[in-house]
Parts: C-alpha cells; sequence; structure tokens
C-alpha cells in the first residue's frame, strides 16, 4: 500500500468532541469518520484492524468447537415477544414495520435469533452440547454515546450461543469460553484484560462475567480485593460490613425541626452517619406499592442489586403527592406496611441503639434496636461497596477501579429457550428443555480499548498482531534517484513477506514521521540519503526502544526478528 493512495487524511489538530485518547487517534490518525451521533464509518487502517482481531476471535472459537452463523440485522418482533423482550426493553430496541405493516425490530442481541436457528436443528440429545456464533452489526440506541468507538450506536459484535442438555455441561464450557477469553485479550495485545462477576442485566440468567480492562478512561467501577484477588462490578460487587456493637438504648423521640439529610441529622445528633438508618424509596414496574428501602445512613443503595431481587424494573420514587410517605422523616418503626413494600440492607441486621425518621415531620426516633423494635424484618444485600470496605472472602482492604468492558458471557439457564419453547428429546424418551450461555465482545471498542493500552503522546502503538501494517517504509529525499532505488526495491522485497504500508510522497520528514506515529506500524524503516550512501537504512520501533542503522541486504532478516520478538 502507498501511503498517498491511503484513503483517510492524518490530522494535527485534536477534534472538538473528543475527550478519550482512543477517539483523538482514531480521528486524528484516519481511522473513522463520525456519520451520525454514535455511528462511525471505518477507514481501510481500522477495517484492517478489525479483520484482524476478528479472525483471532474465529480461531478461538473454533479451537473450542464453535460454528460460525450469520444472523439477519432486521428481526419479526414476534420473536422477540415470544421470549418478552419485546416488552421488556426500552427504547434503546429499534422498533419499525416493514411494508406490510408486520412488526419488526433492529437486532442488538440475538438470543431469539440463535433459539429460533436452534429449535428447528436440534431436536434429540444427539446433537448436545454445540456452540453458534456470528460476527454482526448490532443496534442498540445508546441515549448515551460517548467516547468515538467505547459506546456507540451501531457497532460490530462477536455473539455466541451455547446449548446444553445439562447444568453441569454448562458450567464446563462456560468455563473453557472463559479461557478462551482470555487467550484472546493476550493475542490482540491485552493480557491486563481481567475478568469480574457482573449483573446479568437485561439478557437474564443467573452467573455472568464481565472482561475489563483497568483504565482511568473506563466508565463501570471495579472492585478489586488487594489480599485475595476477589474482583467483581460494582452492580453485583458484595463486601464485609460490621454490625453494630452498642448496648440496647431506650426508644427515643427527637425534634429534629427541618433535618431531611443523612449528614445534617448526624451533625444534629452528634453521631457518626454509620448510627443512622437511611430510607430510599422507589417505584416498582407493574407494582402499586412504593418500596421504601432502608439501609445504614453510611452506604448507598445499590439499584442493580434491587432489580435484580424484584426482578422488574425500578426507578426513584416521584409520585410524592400519590402518598402519605413524610419524605425526610421516613422510618421503620410504625410505618403503615399496607401502603408499602419494605426492605431492610443487611447492613442493619443486628443494630442496635440507631436513629431513623419518626414518620411526621421534624421528629426521628432514636435508641432504636432492629432485633427490638422490627421483629418482622426481611433483610437482602441491596448496599453499594465502597472504598476501603473489607473483603466477604479474607477481610483484606477493597479498592474501586474504572474500567472498560470488552467482553462479557452470561449462563442463561432456561429463560430464552423455554418462553421460546425450545425443546429435544433426551435419552429417556422426555422433551426437555436445553440450558443456554451466550457469550459476547465488541470488535470496535476493543479496537479503542487497544489505543487506550497502548499508546504515546504521538499516537497508537499497536501490538503486532493486530497492527494494521507489519512495516512502514518512510523514504527521504525520494527525488534523489539512488535513494529511490533503495526504497521502491526494499518496497517490492519486503511485500512479498510482509504487510508493508510504503511513504514516497515529497514530503517533509516531519510530515512522514508524525502520519507513522498515528499509523502505529510496529517497525518502521527510514530511507534517506546520508544513510542509502553508506548502504544503510535505519530501522525504528514504533515504541521507539530500538533504534538502529542495519545493511540494506539484511533489513529483510532483521525486520523478521523484530516481529518475532
Amino acid at each position: 500500500m502507498l501511503i498517498r493512495d491511503l484513503l483517510g487524511e492524518r490530522m494535527k489538530q485534536k477534534p472538538g468532541d473528543a475527550v478519550l485518547t482512543s477517539h483523538v487517534y482514531l480521528v486524528r490518525g484516519g481511522y473513522i469518520r463520525r456519520v451520525s451521533n454514535g455511528i462511525y464509518s471505518l477507514l481501510p487502517p481500522a477495517k484492517r484492524i478489525a479483520s484482524k482481531i476478528e479472525n483471532v476471535i474465529r480461531e478461538e472459537m473454533d479451537r473450542i468447537g464453535g460454528q460460525e452463523v450469520l444472523f439477519p440485522v432486521a428481526l419479526p418482533a414476534d420473536l422477540l415477544k415470544e421470549s418478552g423482550r419485546y416488552f421488556s426493553i426500552g427504547s434503546e430496541m429499534v422498533r419499525f414495520q416493514d411494508r406490510t405493516g408486520n412488526d419488526m425490530v433492529l437486532g442488538m442481541t440475538h438470543e431469539e435469533a440463535a433459539v429460533h436457528l436452534a429449535r428447528n436443528e436440534a431436536l434429540s440429545y444427539t446433537k448436545y452440547p454445540f456452540m453458534i456464533y456470528q460476527i454482526q452489526t448490532k443496534i442498540r440506541d445508546e441515549p448515551r454515546s460517548r467516547g468515538g468507538l467505547i459506546r456507540v450506536r451501531e457497532f460490530i459484535m462477536k455473539d455466541a450461543y451455547s446449548f446444553h442438555t445439562s447444568q453441569e455441561d454448562l458450567n464446563r464450557f462456560y468455563n473453557r469460553v472463559l479461557e478462551a477469553y482470555h487467550r484472546i485479550f493476550q493475542r490482540v495485545g491485552l493480557p491486563e484484560v481481567i475478568s469480574v462477576r457482573s449483573d446479568t442485566g437485561m439478557m437474564g440468567g443467573d452467573v455472568a462475567h464481565e472482561f475489563m480492562l483497568l483504565t482511568d478512561a473506563g466508565e463501570d467501577t471495579i472492585v478489586l480485593c488487594e489480599s485475595c484477588g476477589y474482583r467483581a462490578n460494582i452492580e453485583v460487587a458484595v463486601s464485609k460490613i460490621s454490625s453494630g456493637s452498642d448496648t440496647e438504648q431506650p426508644l427515643e423521640e427527637v425534634y429534629t425541626p427541618g433535618i431531611k439529610d443523612i449528614d445534617s441529622l448526624a451533625g444534629y445528633l452528634n453521631i457518626p452517619a454509620g448510627k443512622t438508618m437511611k430510607a430510599t424509596v422507589f417505584s416498582v414496574e407493574n407494582s402499586p406499592k412504593p418500596l421504601v428501602v432502608f439501609i445504614r445512613g453510611d452506604l448507598q443503595v445499590s439499584e442493580a442489586k434491587l432489580r435484580k431481587l424484584v426482578k422488574s424494573g425500578i426507578k426513584p420514587f416521584t409520585a410524592y403527592d400519590e402518598t402519605d410517605l413524610q419524605f425526610g422523616f421516613i422510618g421503620a418503626v410504625g410505618l403503615d406496611r399496607s401502603k408499602v413494600d419494605i426492605l431492610f440492607d443487611l447492613s442493619l441486621k443486628g443494630e442496635r441503639n440507631t436513629v431513623c425518621g419518626a414518620n411526621r415531620v421534624d421528629y426521628h426516633l432514636r435508641g432504636v434496636s432492629i432485633e427490638r423494635d422490627i421483629k418482622d424484618a426481611v433483610f437482602a444485600d441491596v448496599a453499594k461497596v465502597s472504598e476501603n470496605d473489607s473483603c466477604v472472602h479474607c477481610g483484606g482492604r477493597l479498592t474501586l477501579n474504572r474500567g472498560i468492558e470488552v467482553g462479557n458471557i452470561f449462563q442463561l439457564d432456561t429463560k430464552y429457550t423455554e418462553s421460546m419453547n425450545m425443546t429435544y428429546i433426551d435419552k429417556d424418551g422426555e422433551r426437555k428443555h436445553p440450558v443456554m450461555g451466550c457469550y459476547g465482545i465488541g470488535i470496535g471498542r476493543l479496537i479503542a480499548c487497544i489505543i487506550e493500552s497502548h499508546h504515546d503522546e504521538f499516537g497508537p502503538v499497536w501490538p503486532k498482531a493486530v497492527a494494521p501494517w507489519q512495516v512502514h517504509i518512510c523514504m527521504l529525499n525520494g527525488s534523489i534517484e539512488e535513494v529511490n532505488r533503495v526504497g521502491q526495491n526494499l518496497y517490492d522485497r519486503l511485500n512479498r513477506s510482509f504487510e508493508v504500508i510504503f511513504d514516497n510522497r515529497e514530503v517533509a520528514a516531519g510530515i512522514q514521521f508524525a502520519d507513522a506515529d498515528l499509523l502505529g506500524v510496529p517497525v518502521r524503516i527510514i530511507v534517506s540519503k546520508r544513510n542509502v550512501e553508506n548502504g544503510e537504512v535505519e530501522i525504528v520501533t514504533r515504541d521507539k526502544k530500538i533504534r538502529e542503522t542495519v545493511p540494506v541486504e539484511h533489513v529483510e532478516s532483521r525486520v523478521r526478528e523484530l516481529l518475532v520478538e
């Protein structure tokens, strides 16, 4: 490839809407161009990188027995009505009608399409287990598009679906996929990616892992234990919360004029926030009652944990005129259970001598003992983990870290096969629903994450496995006949064994080098008048760690050595 023929210009200036490093370099380097909010075209360098990532993924999916298929992007809504997701997924799913008036959707995930295909092909236990996968376009009308390829509305994704006759078999295969994912990230240059327990979200099921690149550019919060290696997304992370050891005190009503928040209450009564009980109120989908969640005052409710617990959509309660609740003074003692549902976080279990609202304006109760005063309390873990909490496994210190999700895997159980009536005949002659797993990796996001992890102040530093080209030849003073002859000869020779991009433009050396930095190719060969006169060329690695002159006749062997290294 001659760089003068390469479609896409490199830019000096940072794009105005770019904040993340990957977004800046993808635009400046001529990798992507914005079409609409969260929708991008990939130019040739990015397409070459994406193809290499896809090939790595294909090899690893085939290695564990995957069979590649291709599902349509446009799907009949009836498939998602079977599973129930047509109604449970919100406006992020694109719905439309075809010319005959049939309801249609654009695929954001393809569980339903996978079940639709498999239920007509795998009718006997002898066909199980099996896994099918595709690399396909997905459409998600994401309301928070950001960061270039990090969060988009249209994207390429590898998604895979496995089918099993037992949970034990799914567990075994799930672990094989987990290992395959780590090999994929290792091979594309991200060995630092870690797997963490995560929320199953709209996918359903009970077990899920996310694969996270830890970086300050991330928008997810990951909880890590410094001692034992425990790690989880904050949405499902748990910590050890010590219960109070105070002795029981008499229940006492206290006048607290205008004190409606925990910090003000703690300051007014001169007690730690952890000795108060906070009430957080939610609306629950399809429930006529507000849900009041009581939690220790220094903690926060995890909406992801609560959503999973109640198995329904939730949102903060805002219909203040439709309830008798005294907001700012809601308390667990004497609260009318006929009008609300109540849940207590585990942080309150065994608490004594704490403070909560008195259910009337300007008053709180002091000396509340959970076991004595709220005998029918139902407890569940719905608290967010905080920095420096103790690990439930080893007691070590927990830290909060930022991360970008680059892949995910889920155990779906029979959520889709049962709702969509997928069955097989087992060896005992009975008709059963297979259990199912699904496994995804976003290609575009992975490209961006590689840049976030591998760059310097000049541009991306592509790992050799995914670099758009392997060798970048910069020919300076190309108008000099001997320089031109050596440069063209090197290009012709190396092009037989390597992927080479050749810059033979009559432009300043600084422009050539700046473009080479933005393209991030692992090995750069500089052909110049001075070096050619000595029968040499200069070889520089993109990470700037190696810079050496090499006789022209040894260039090919030295390039091969560097790419192997």
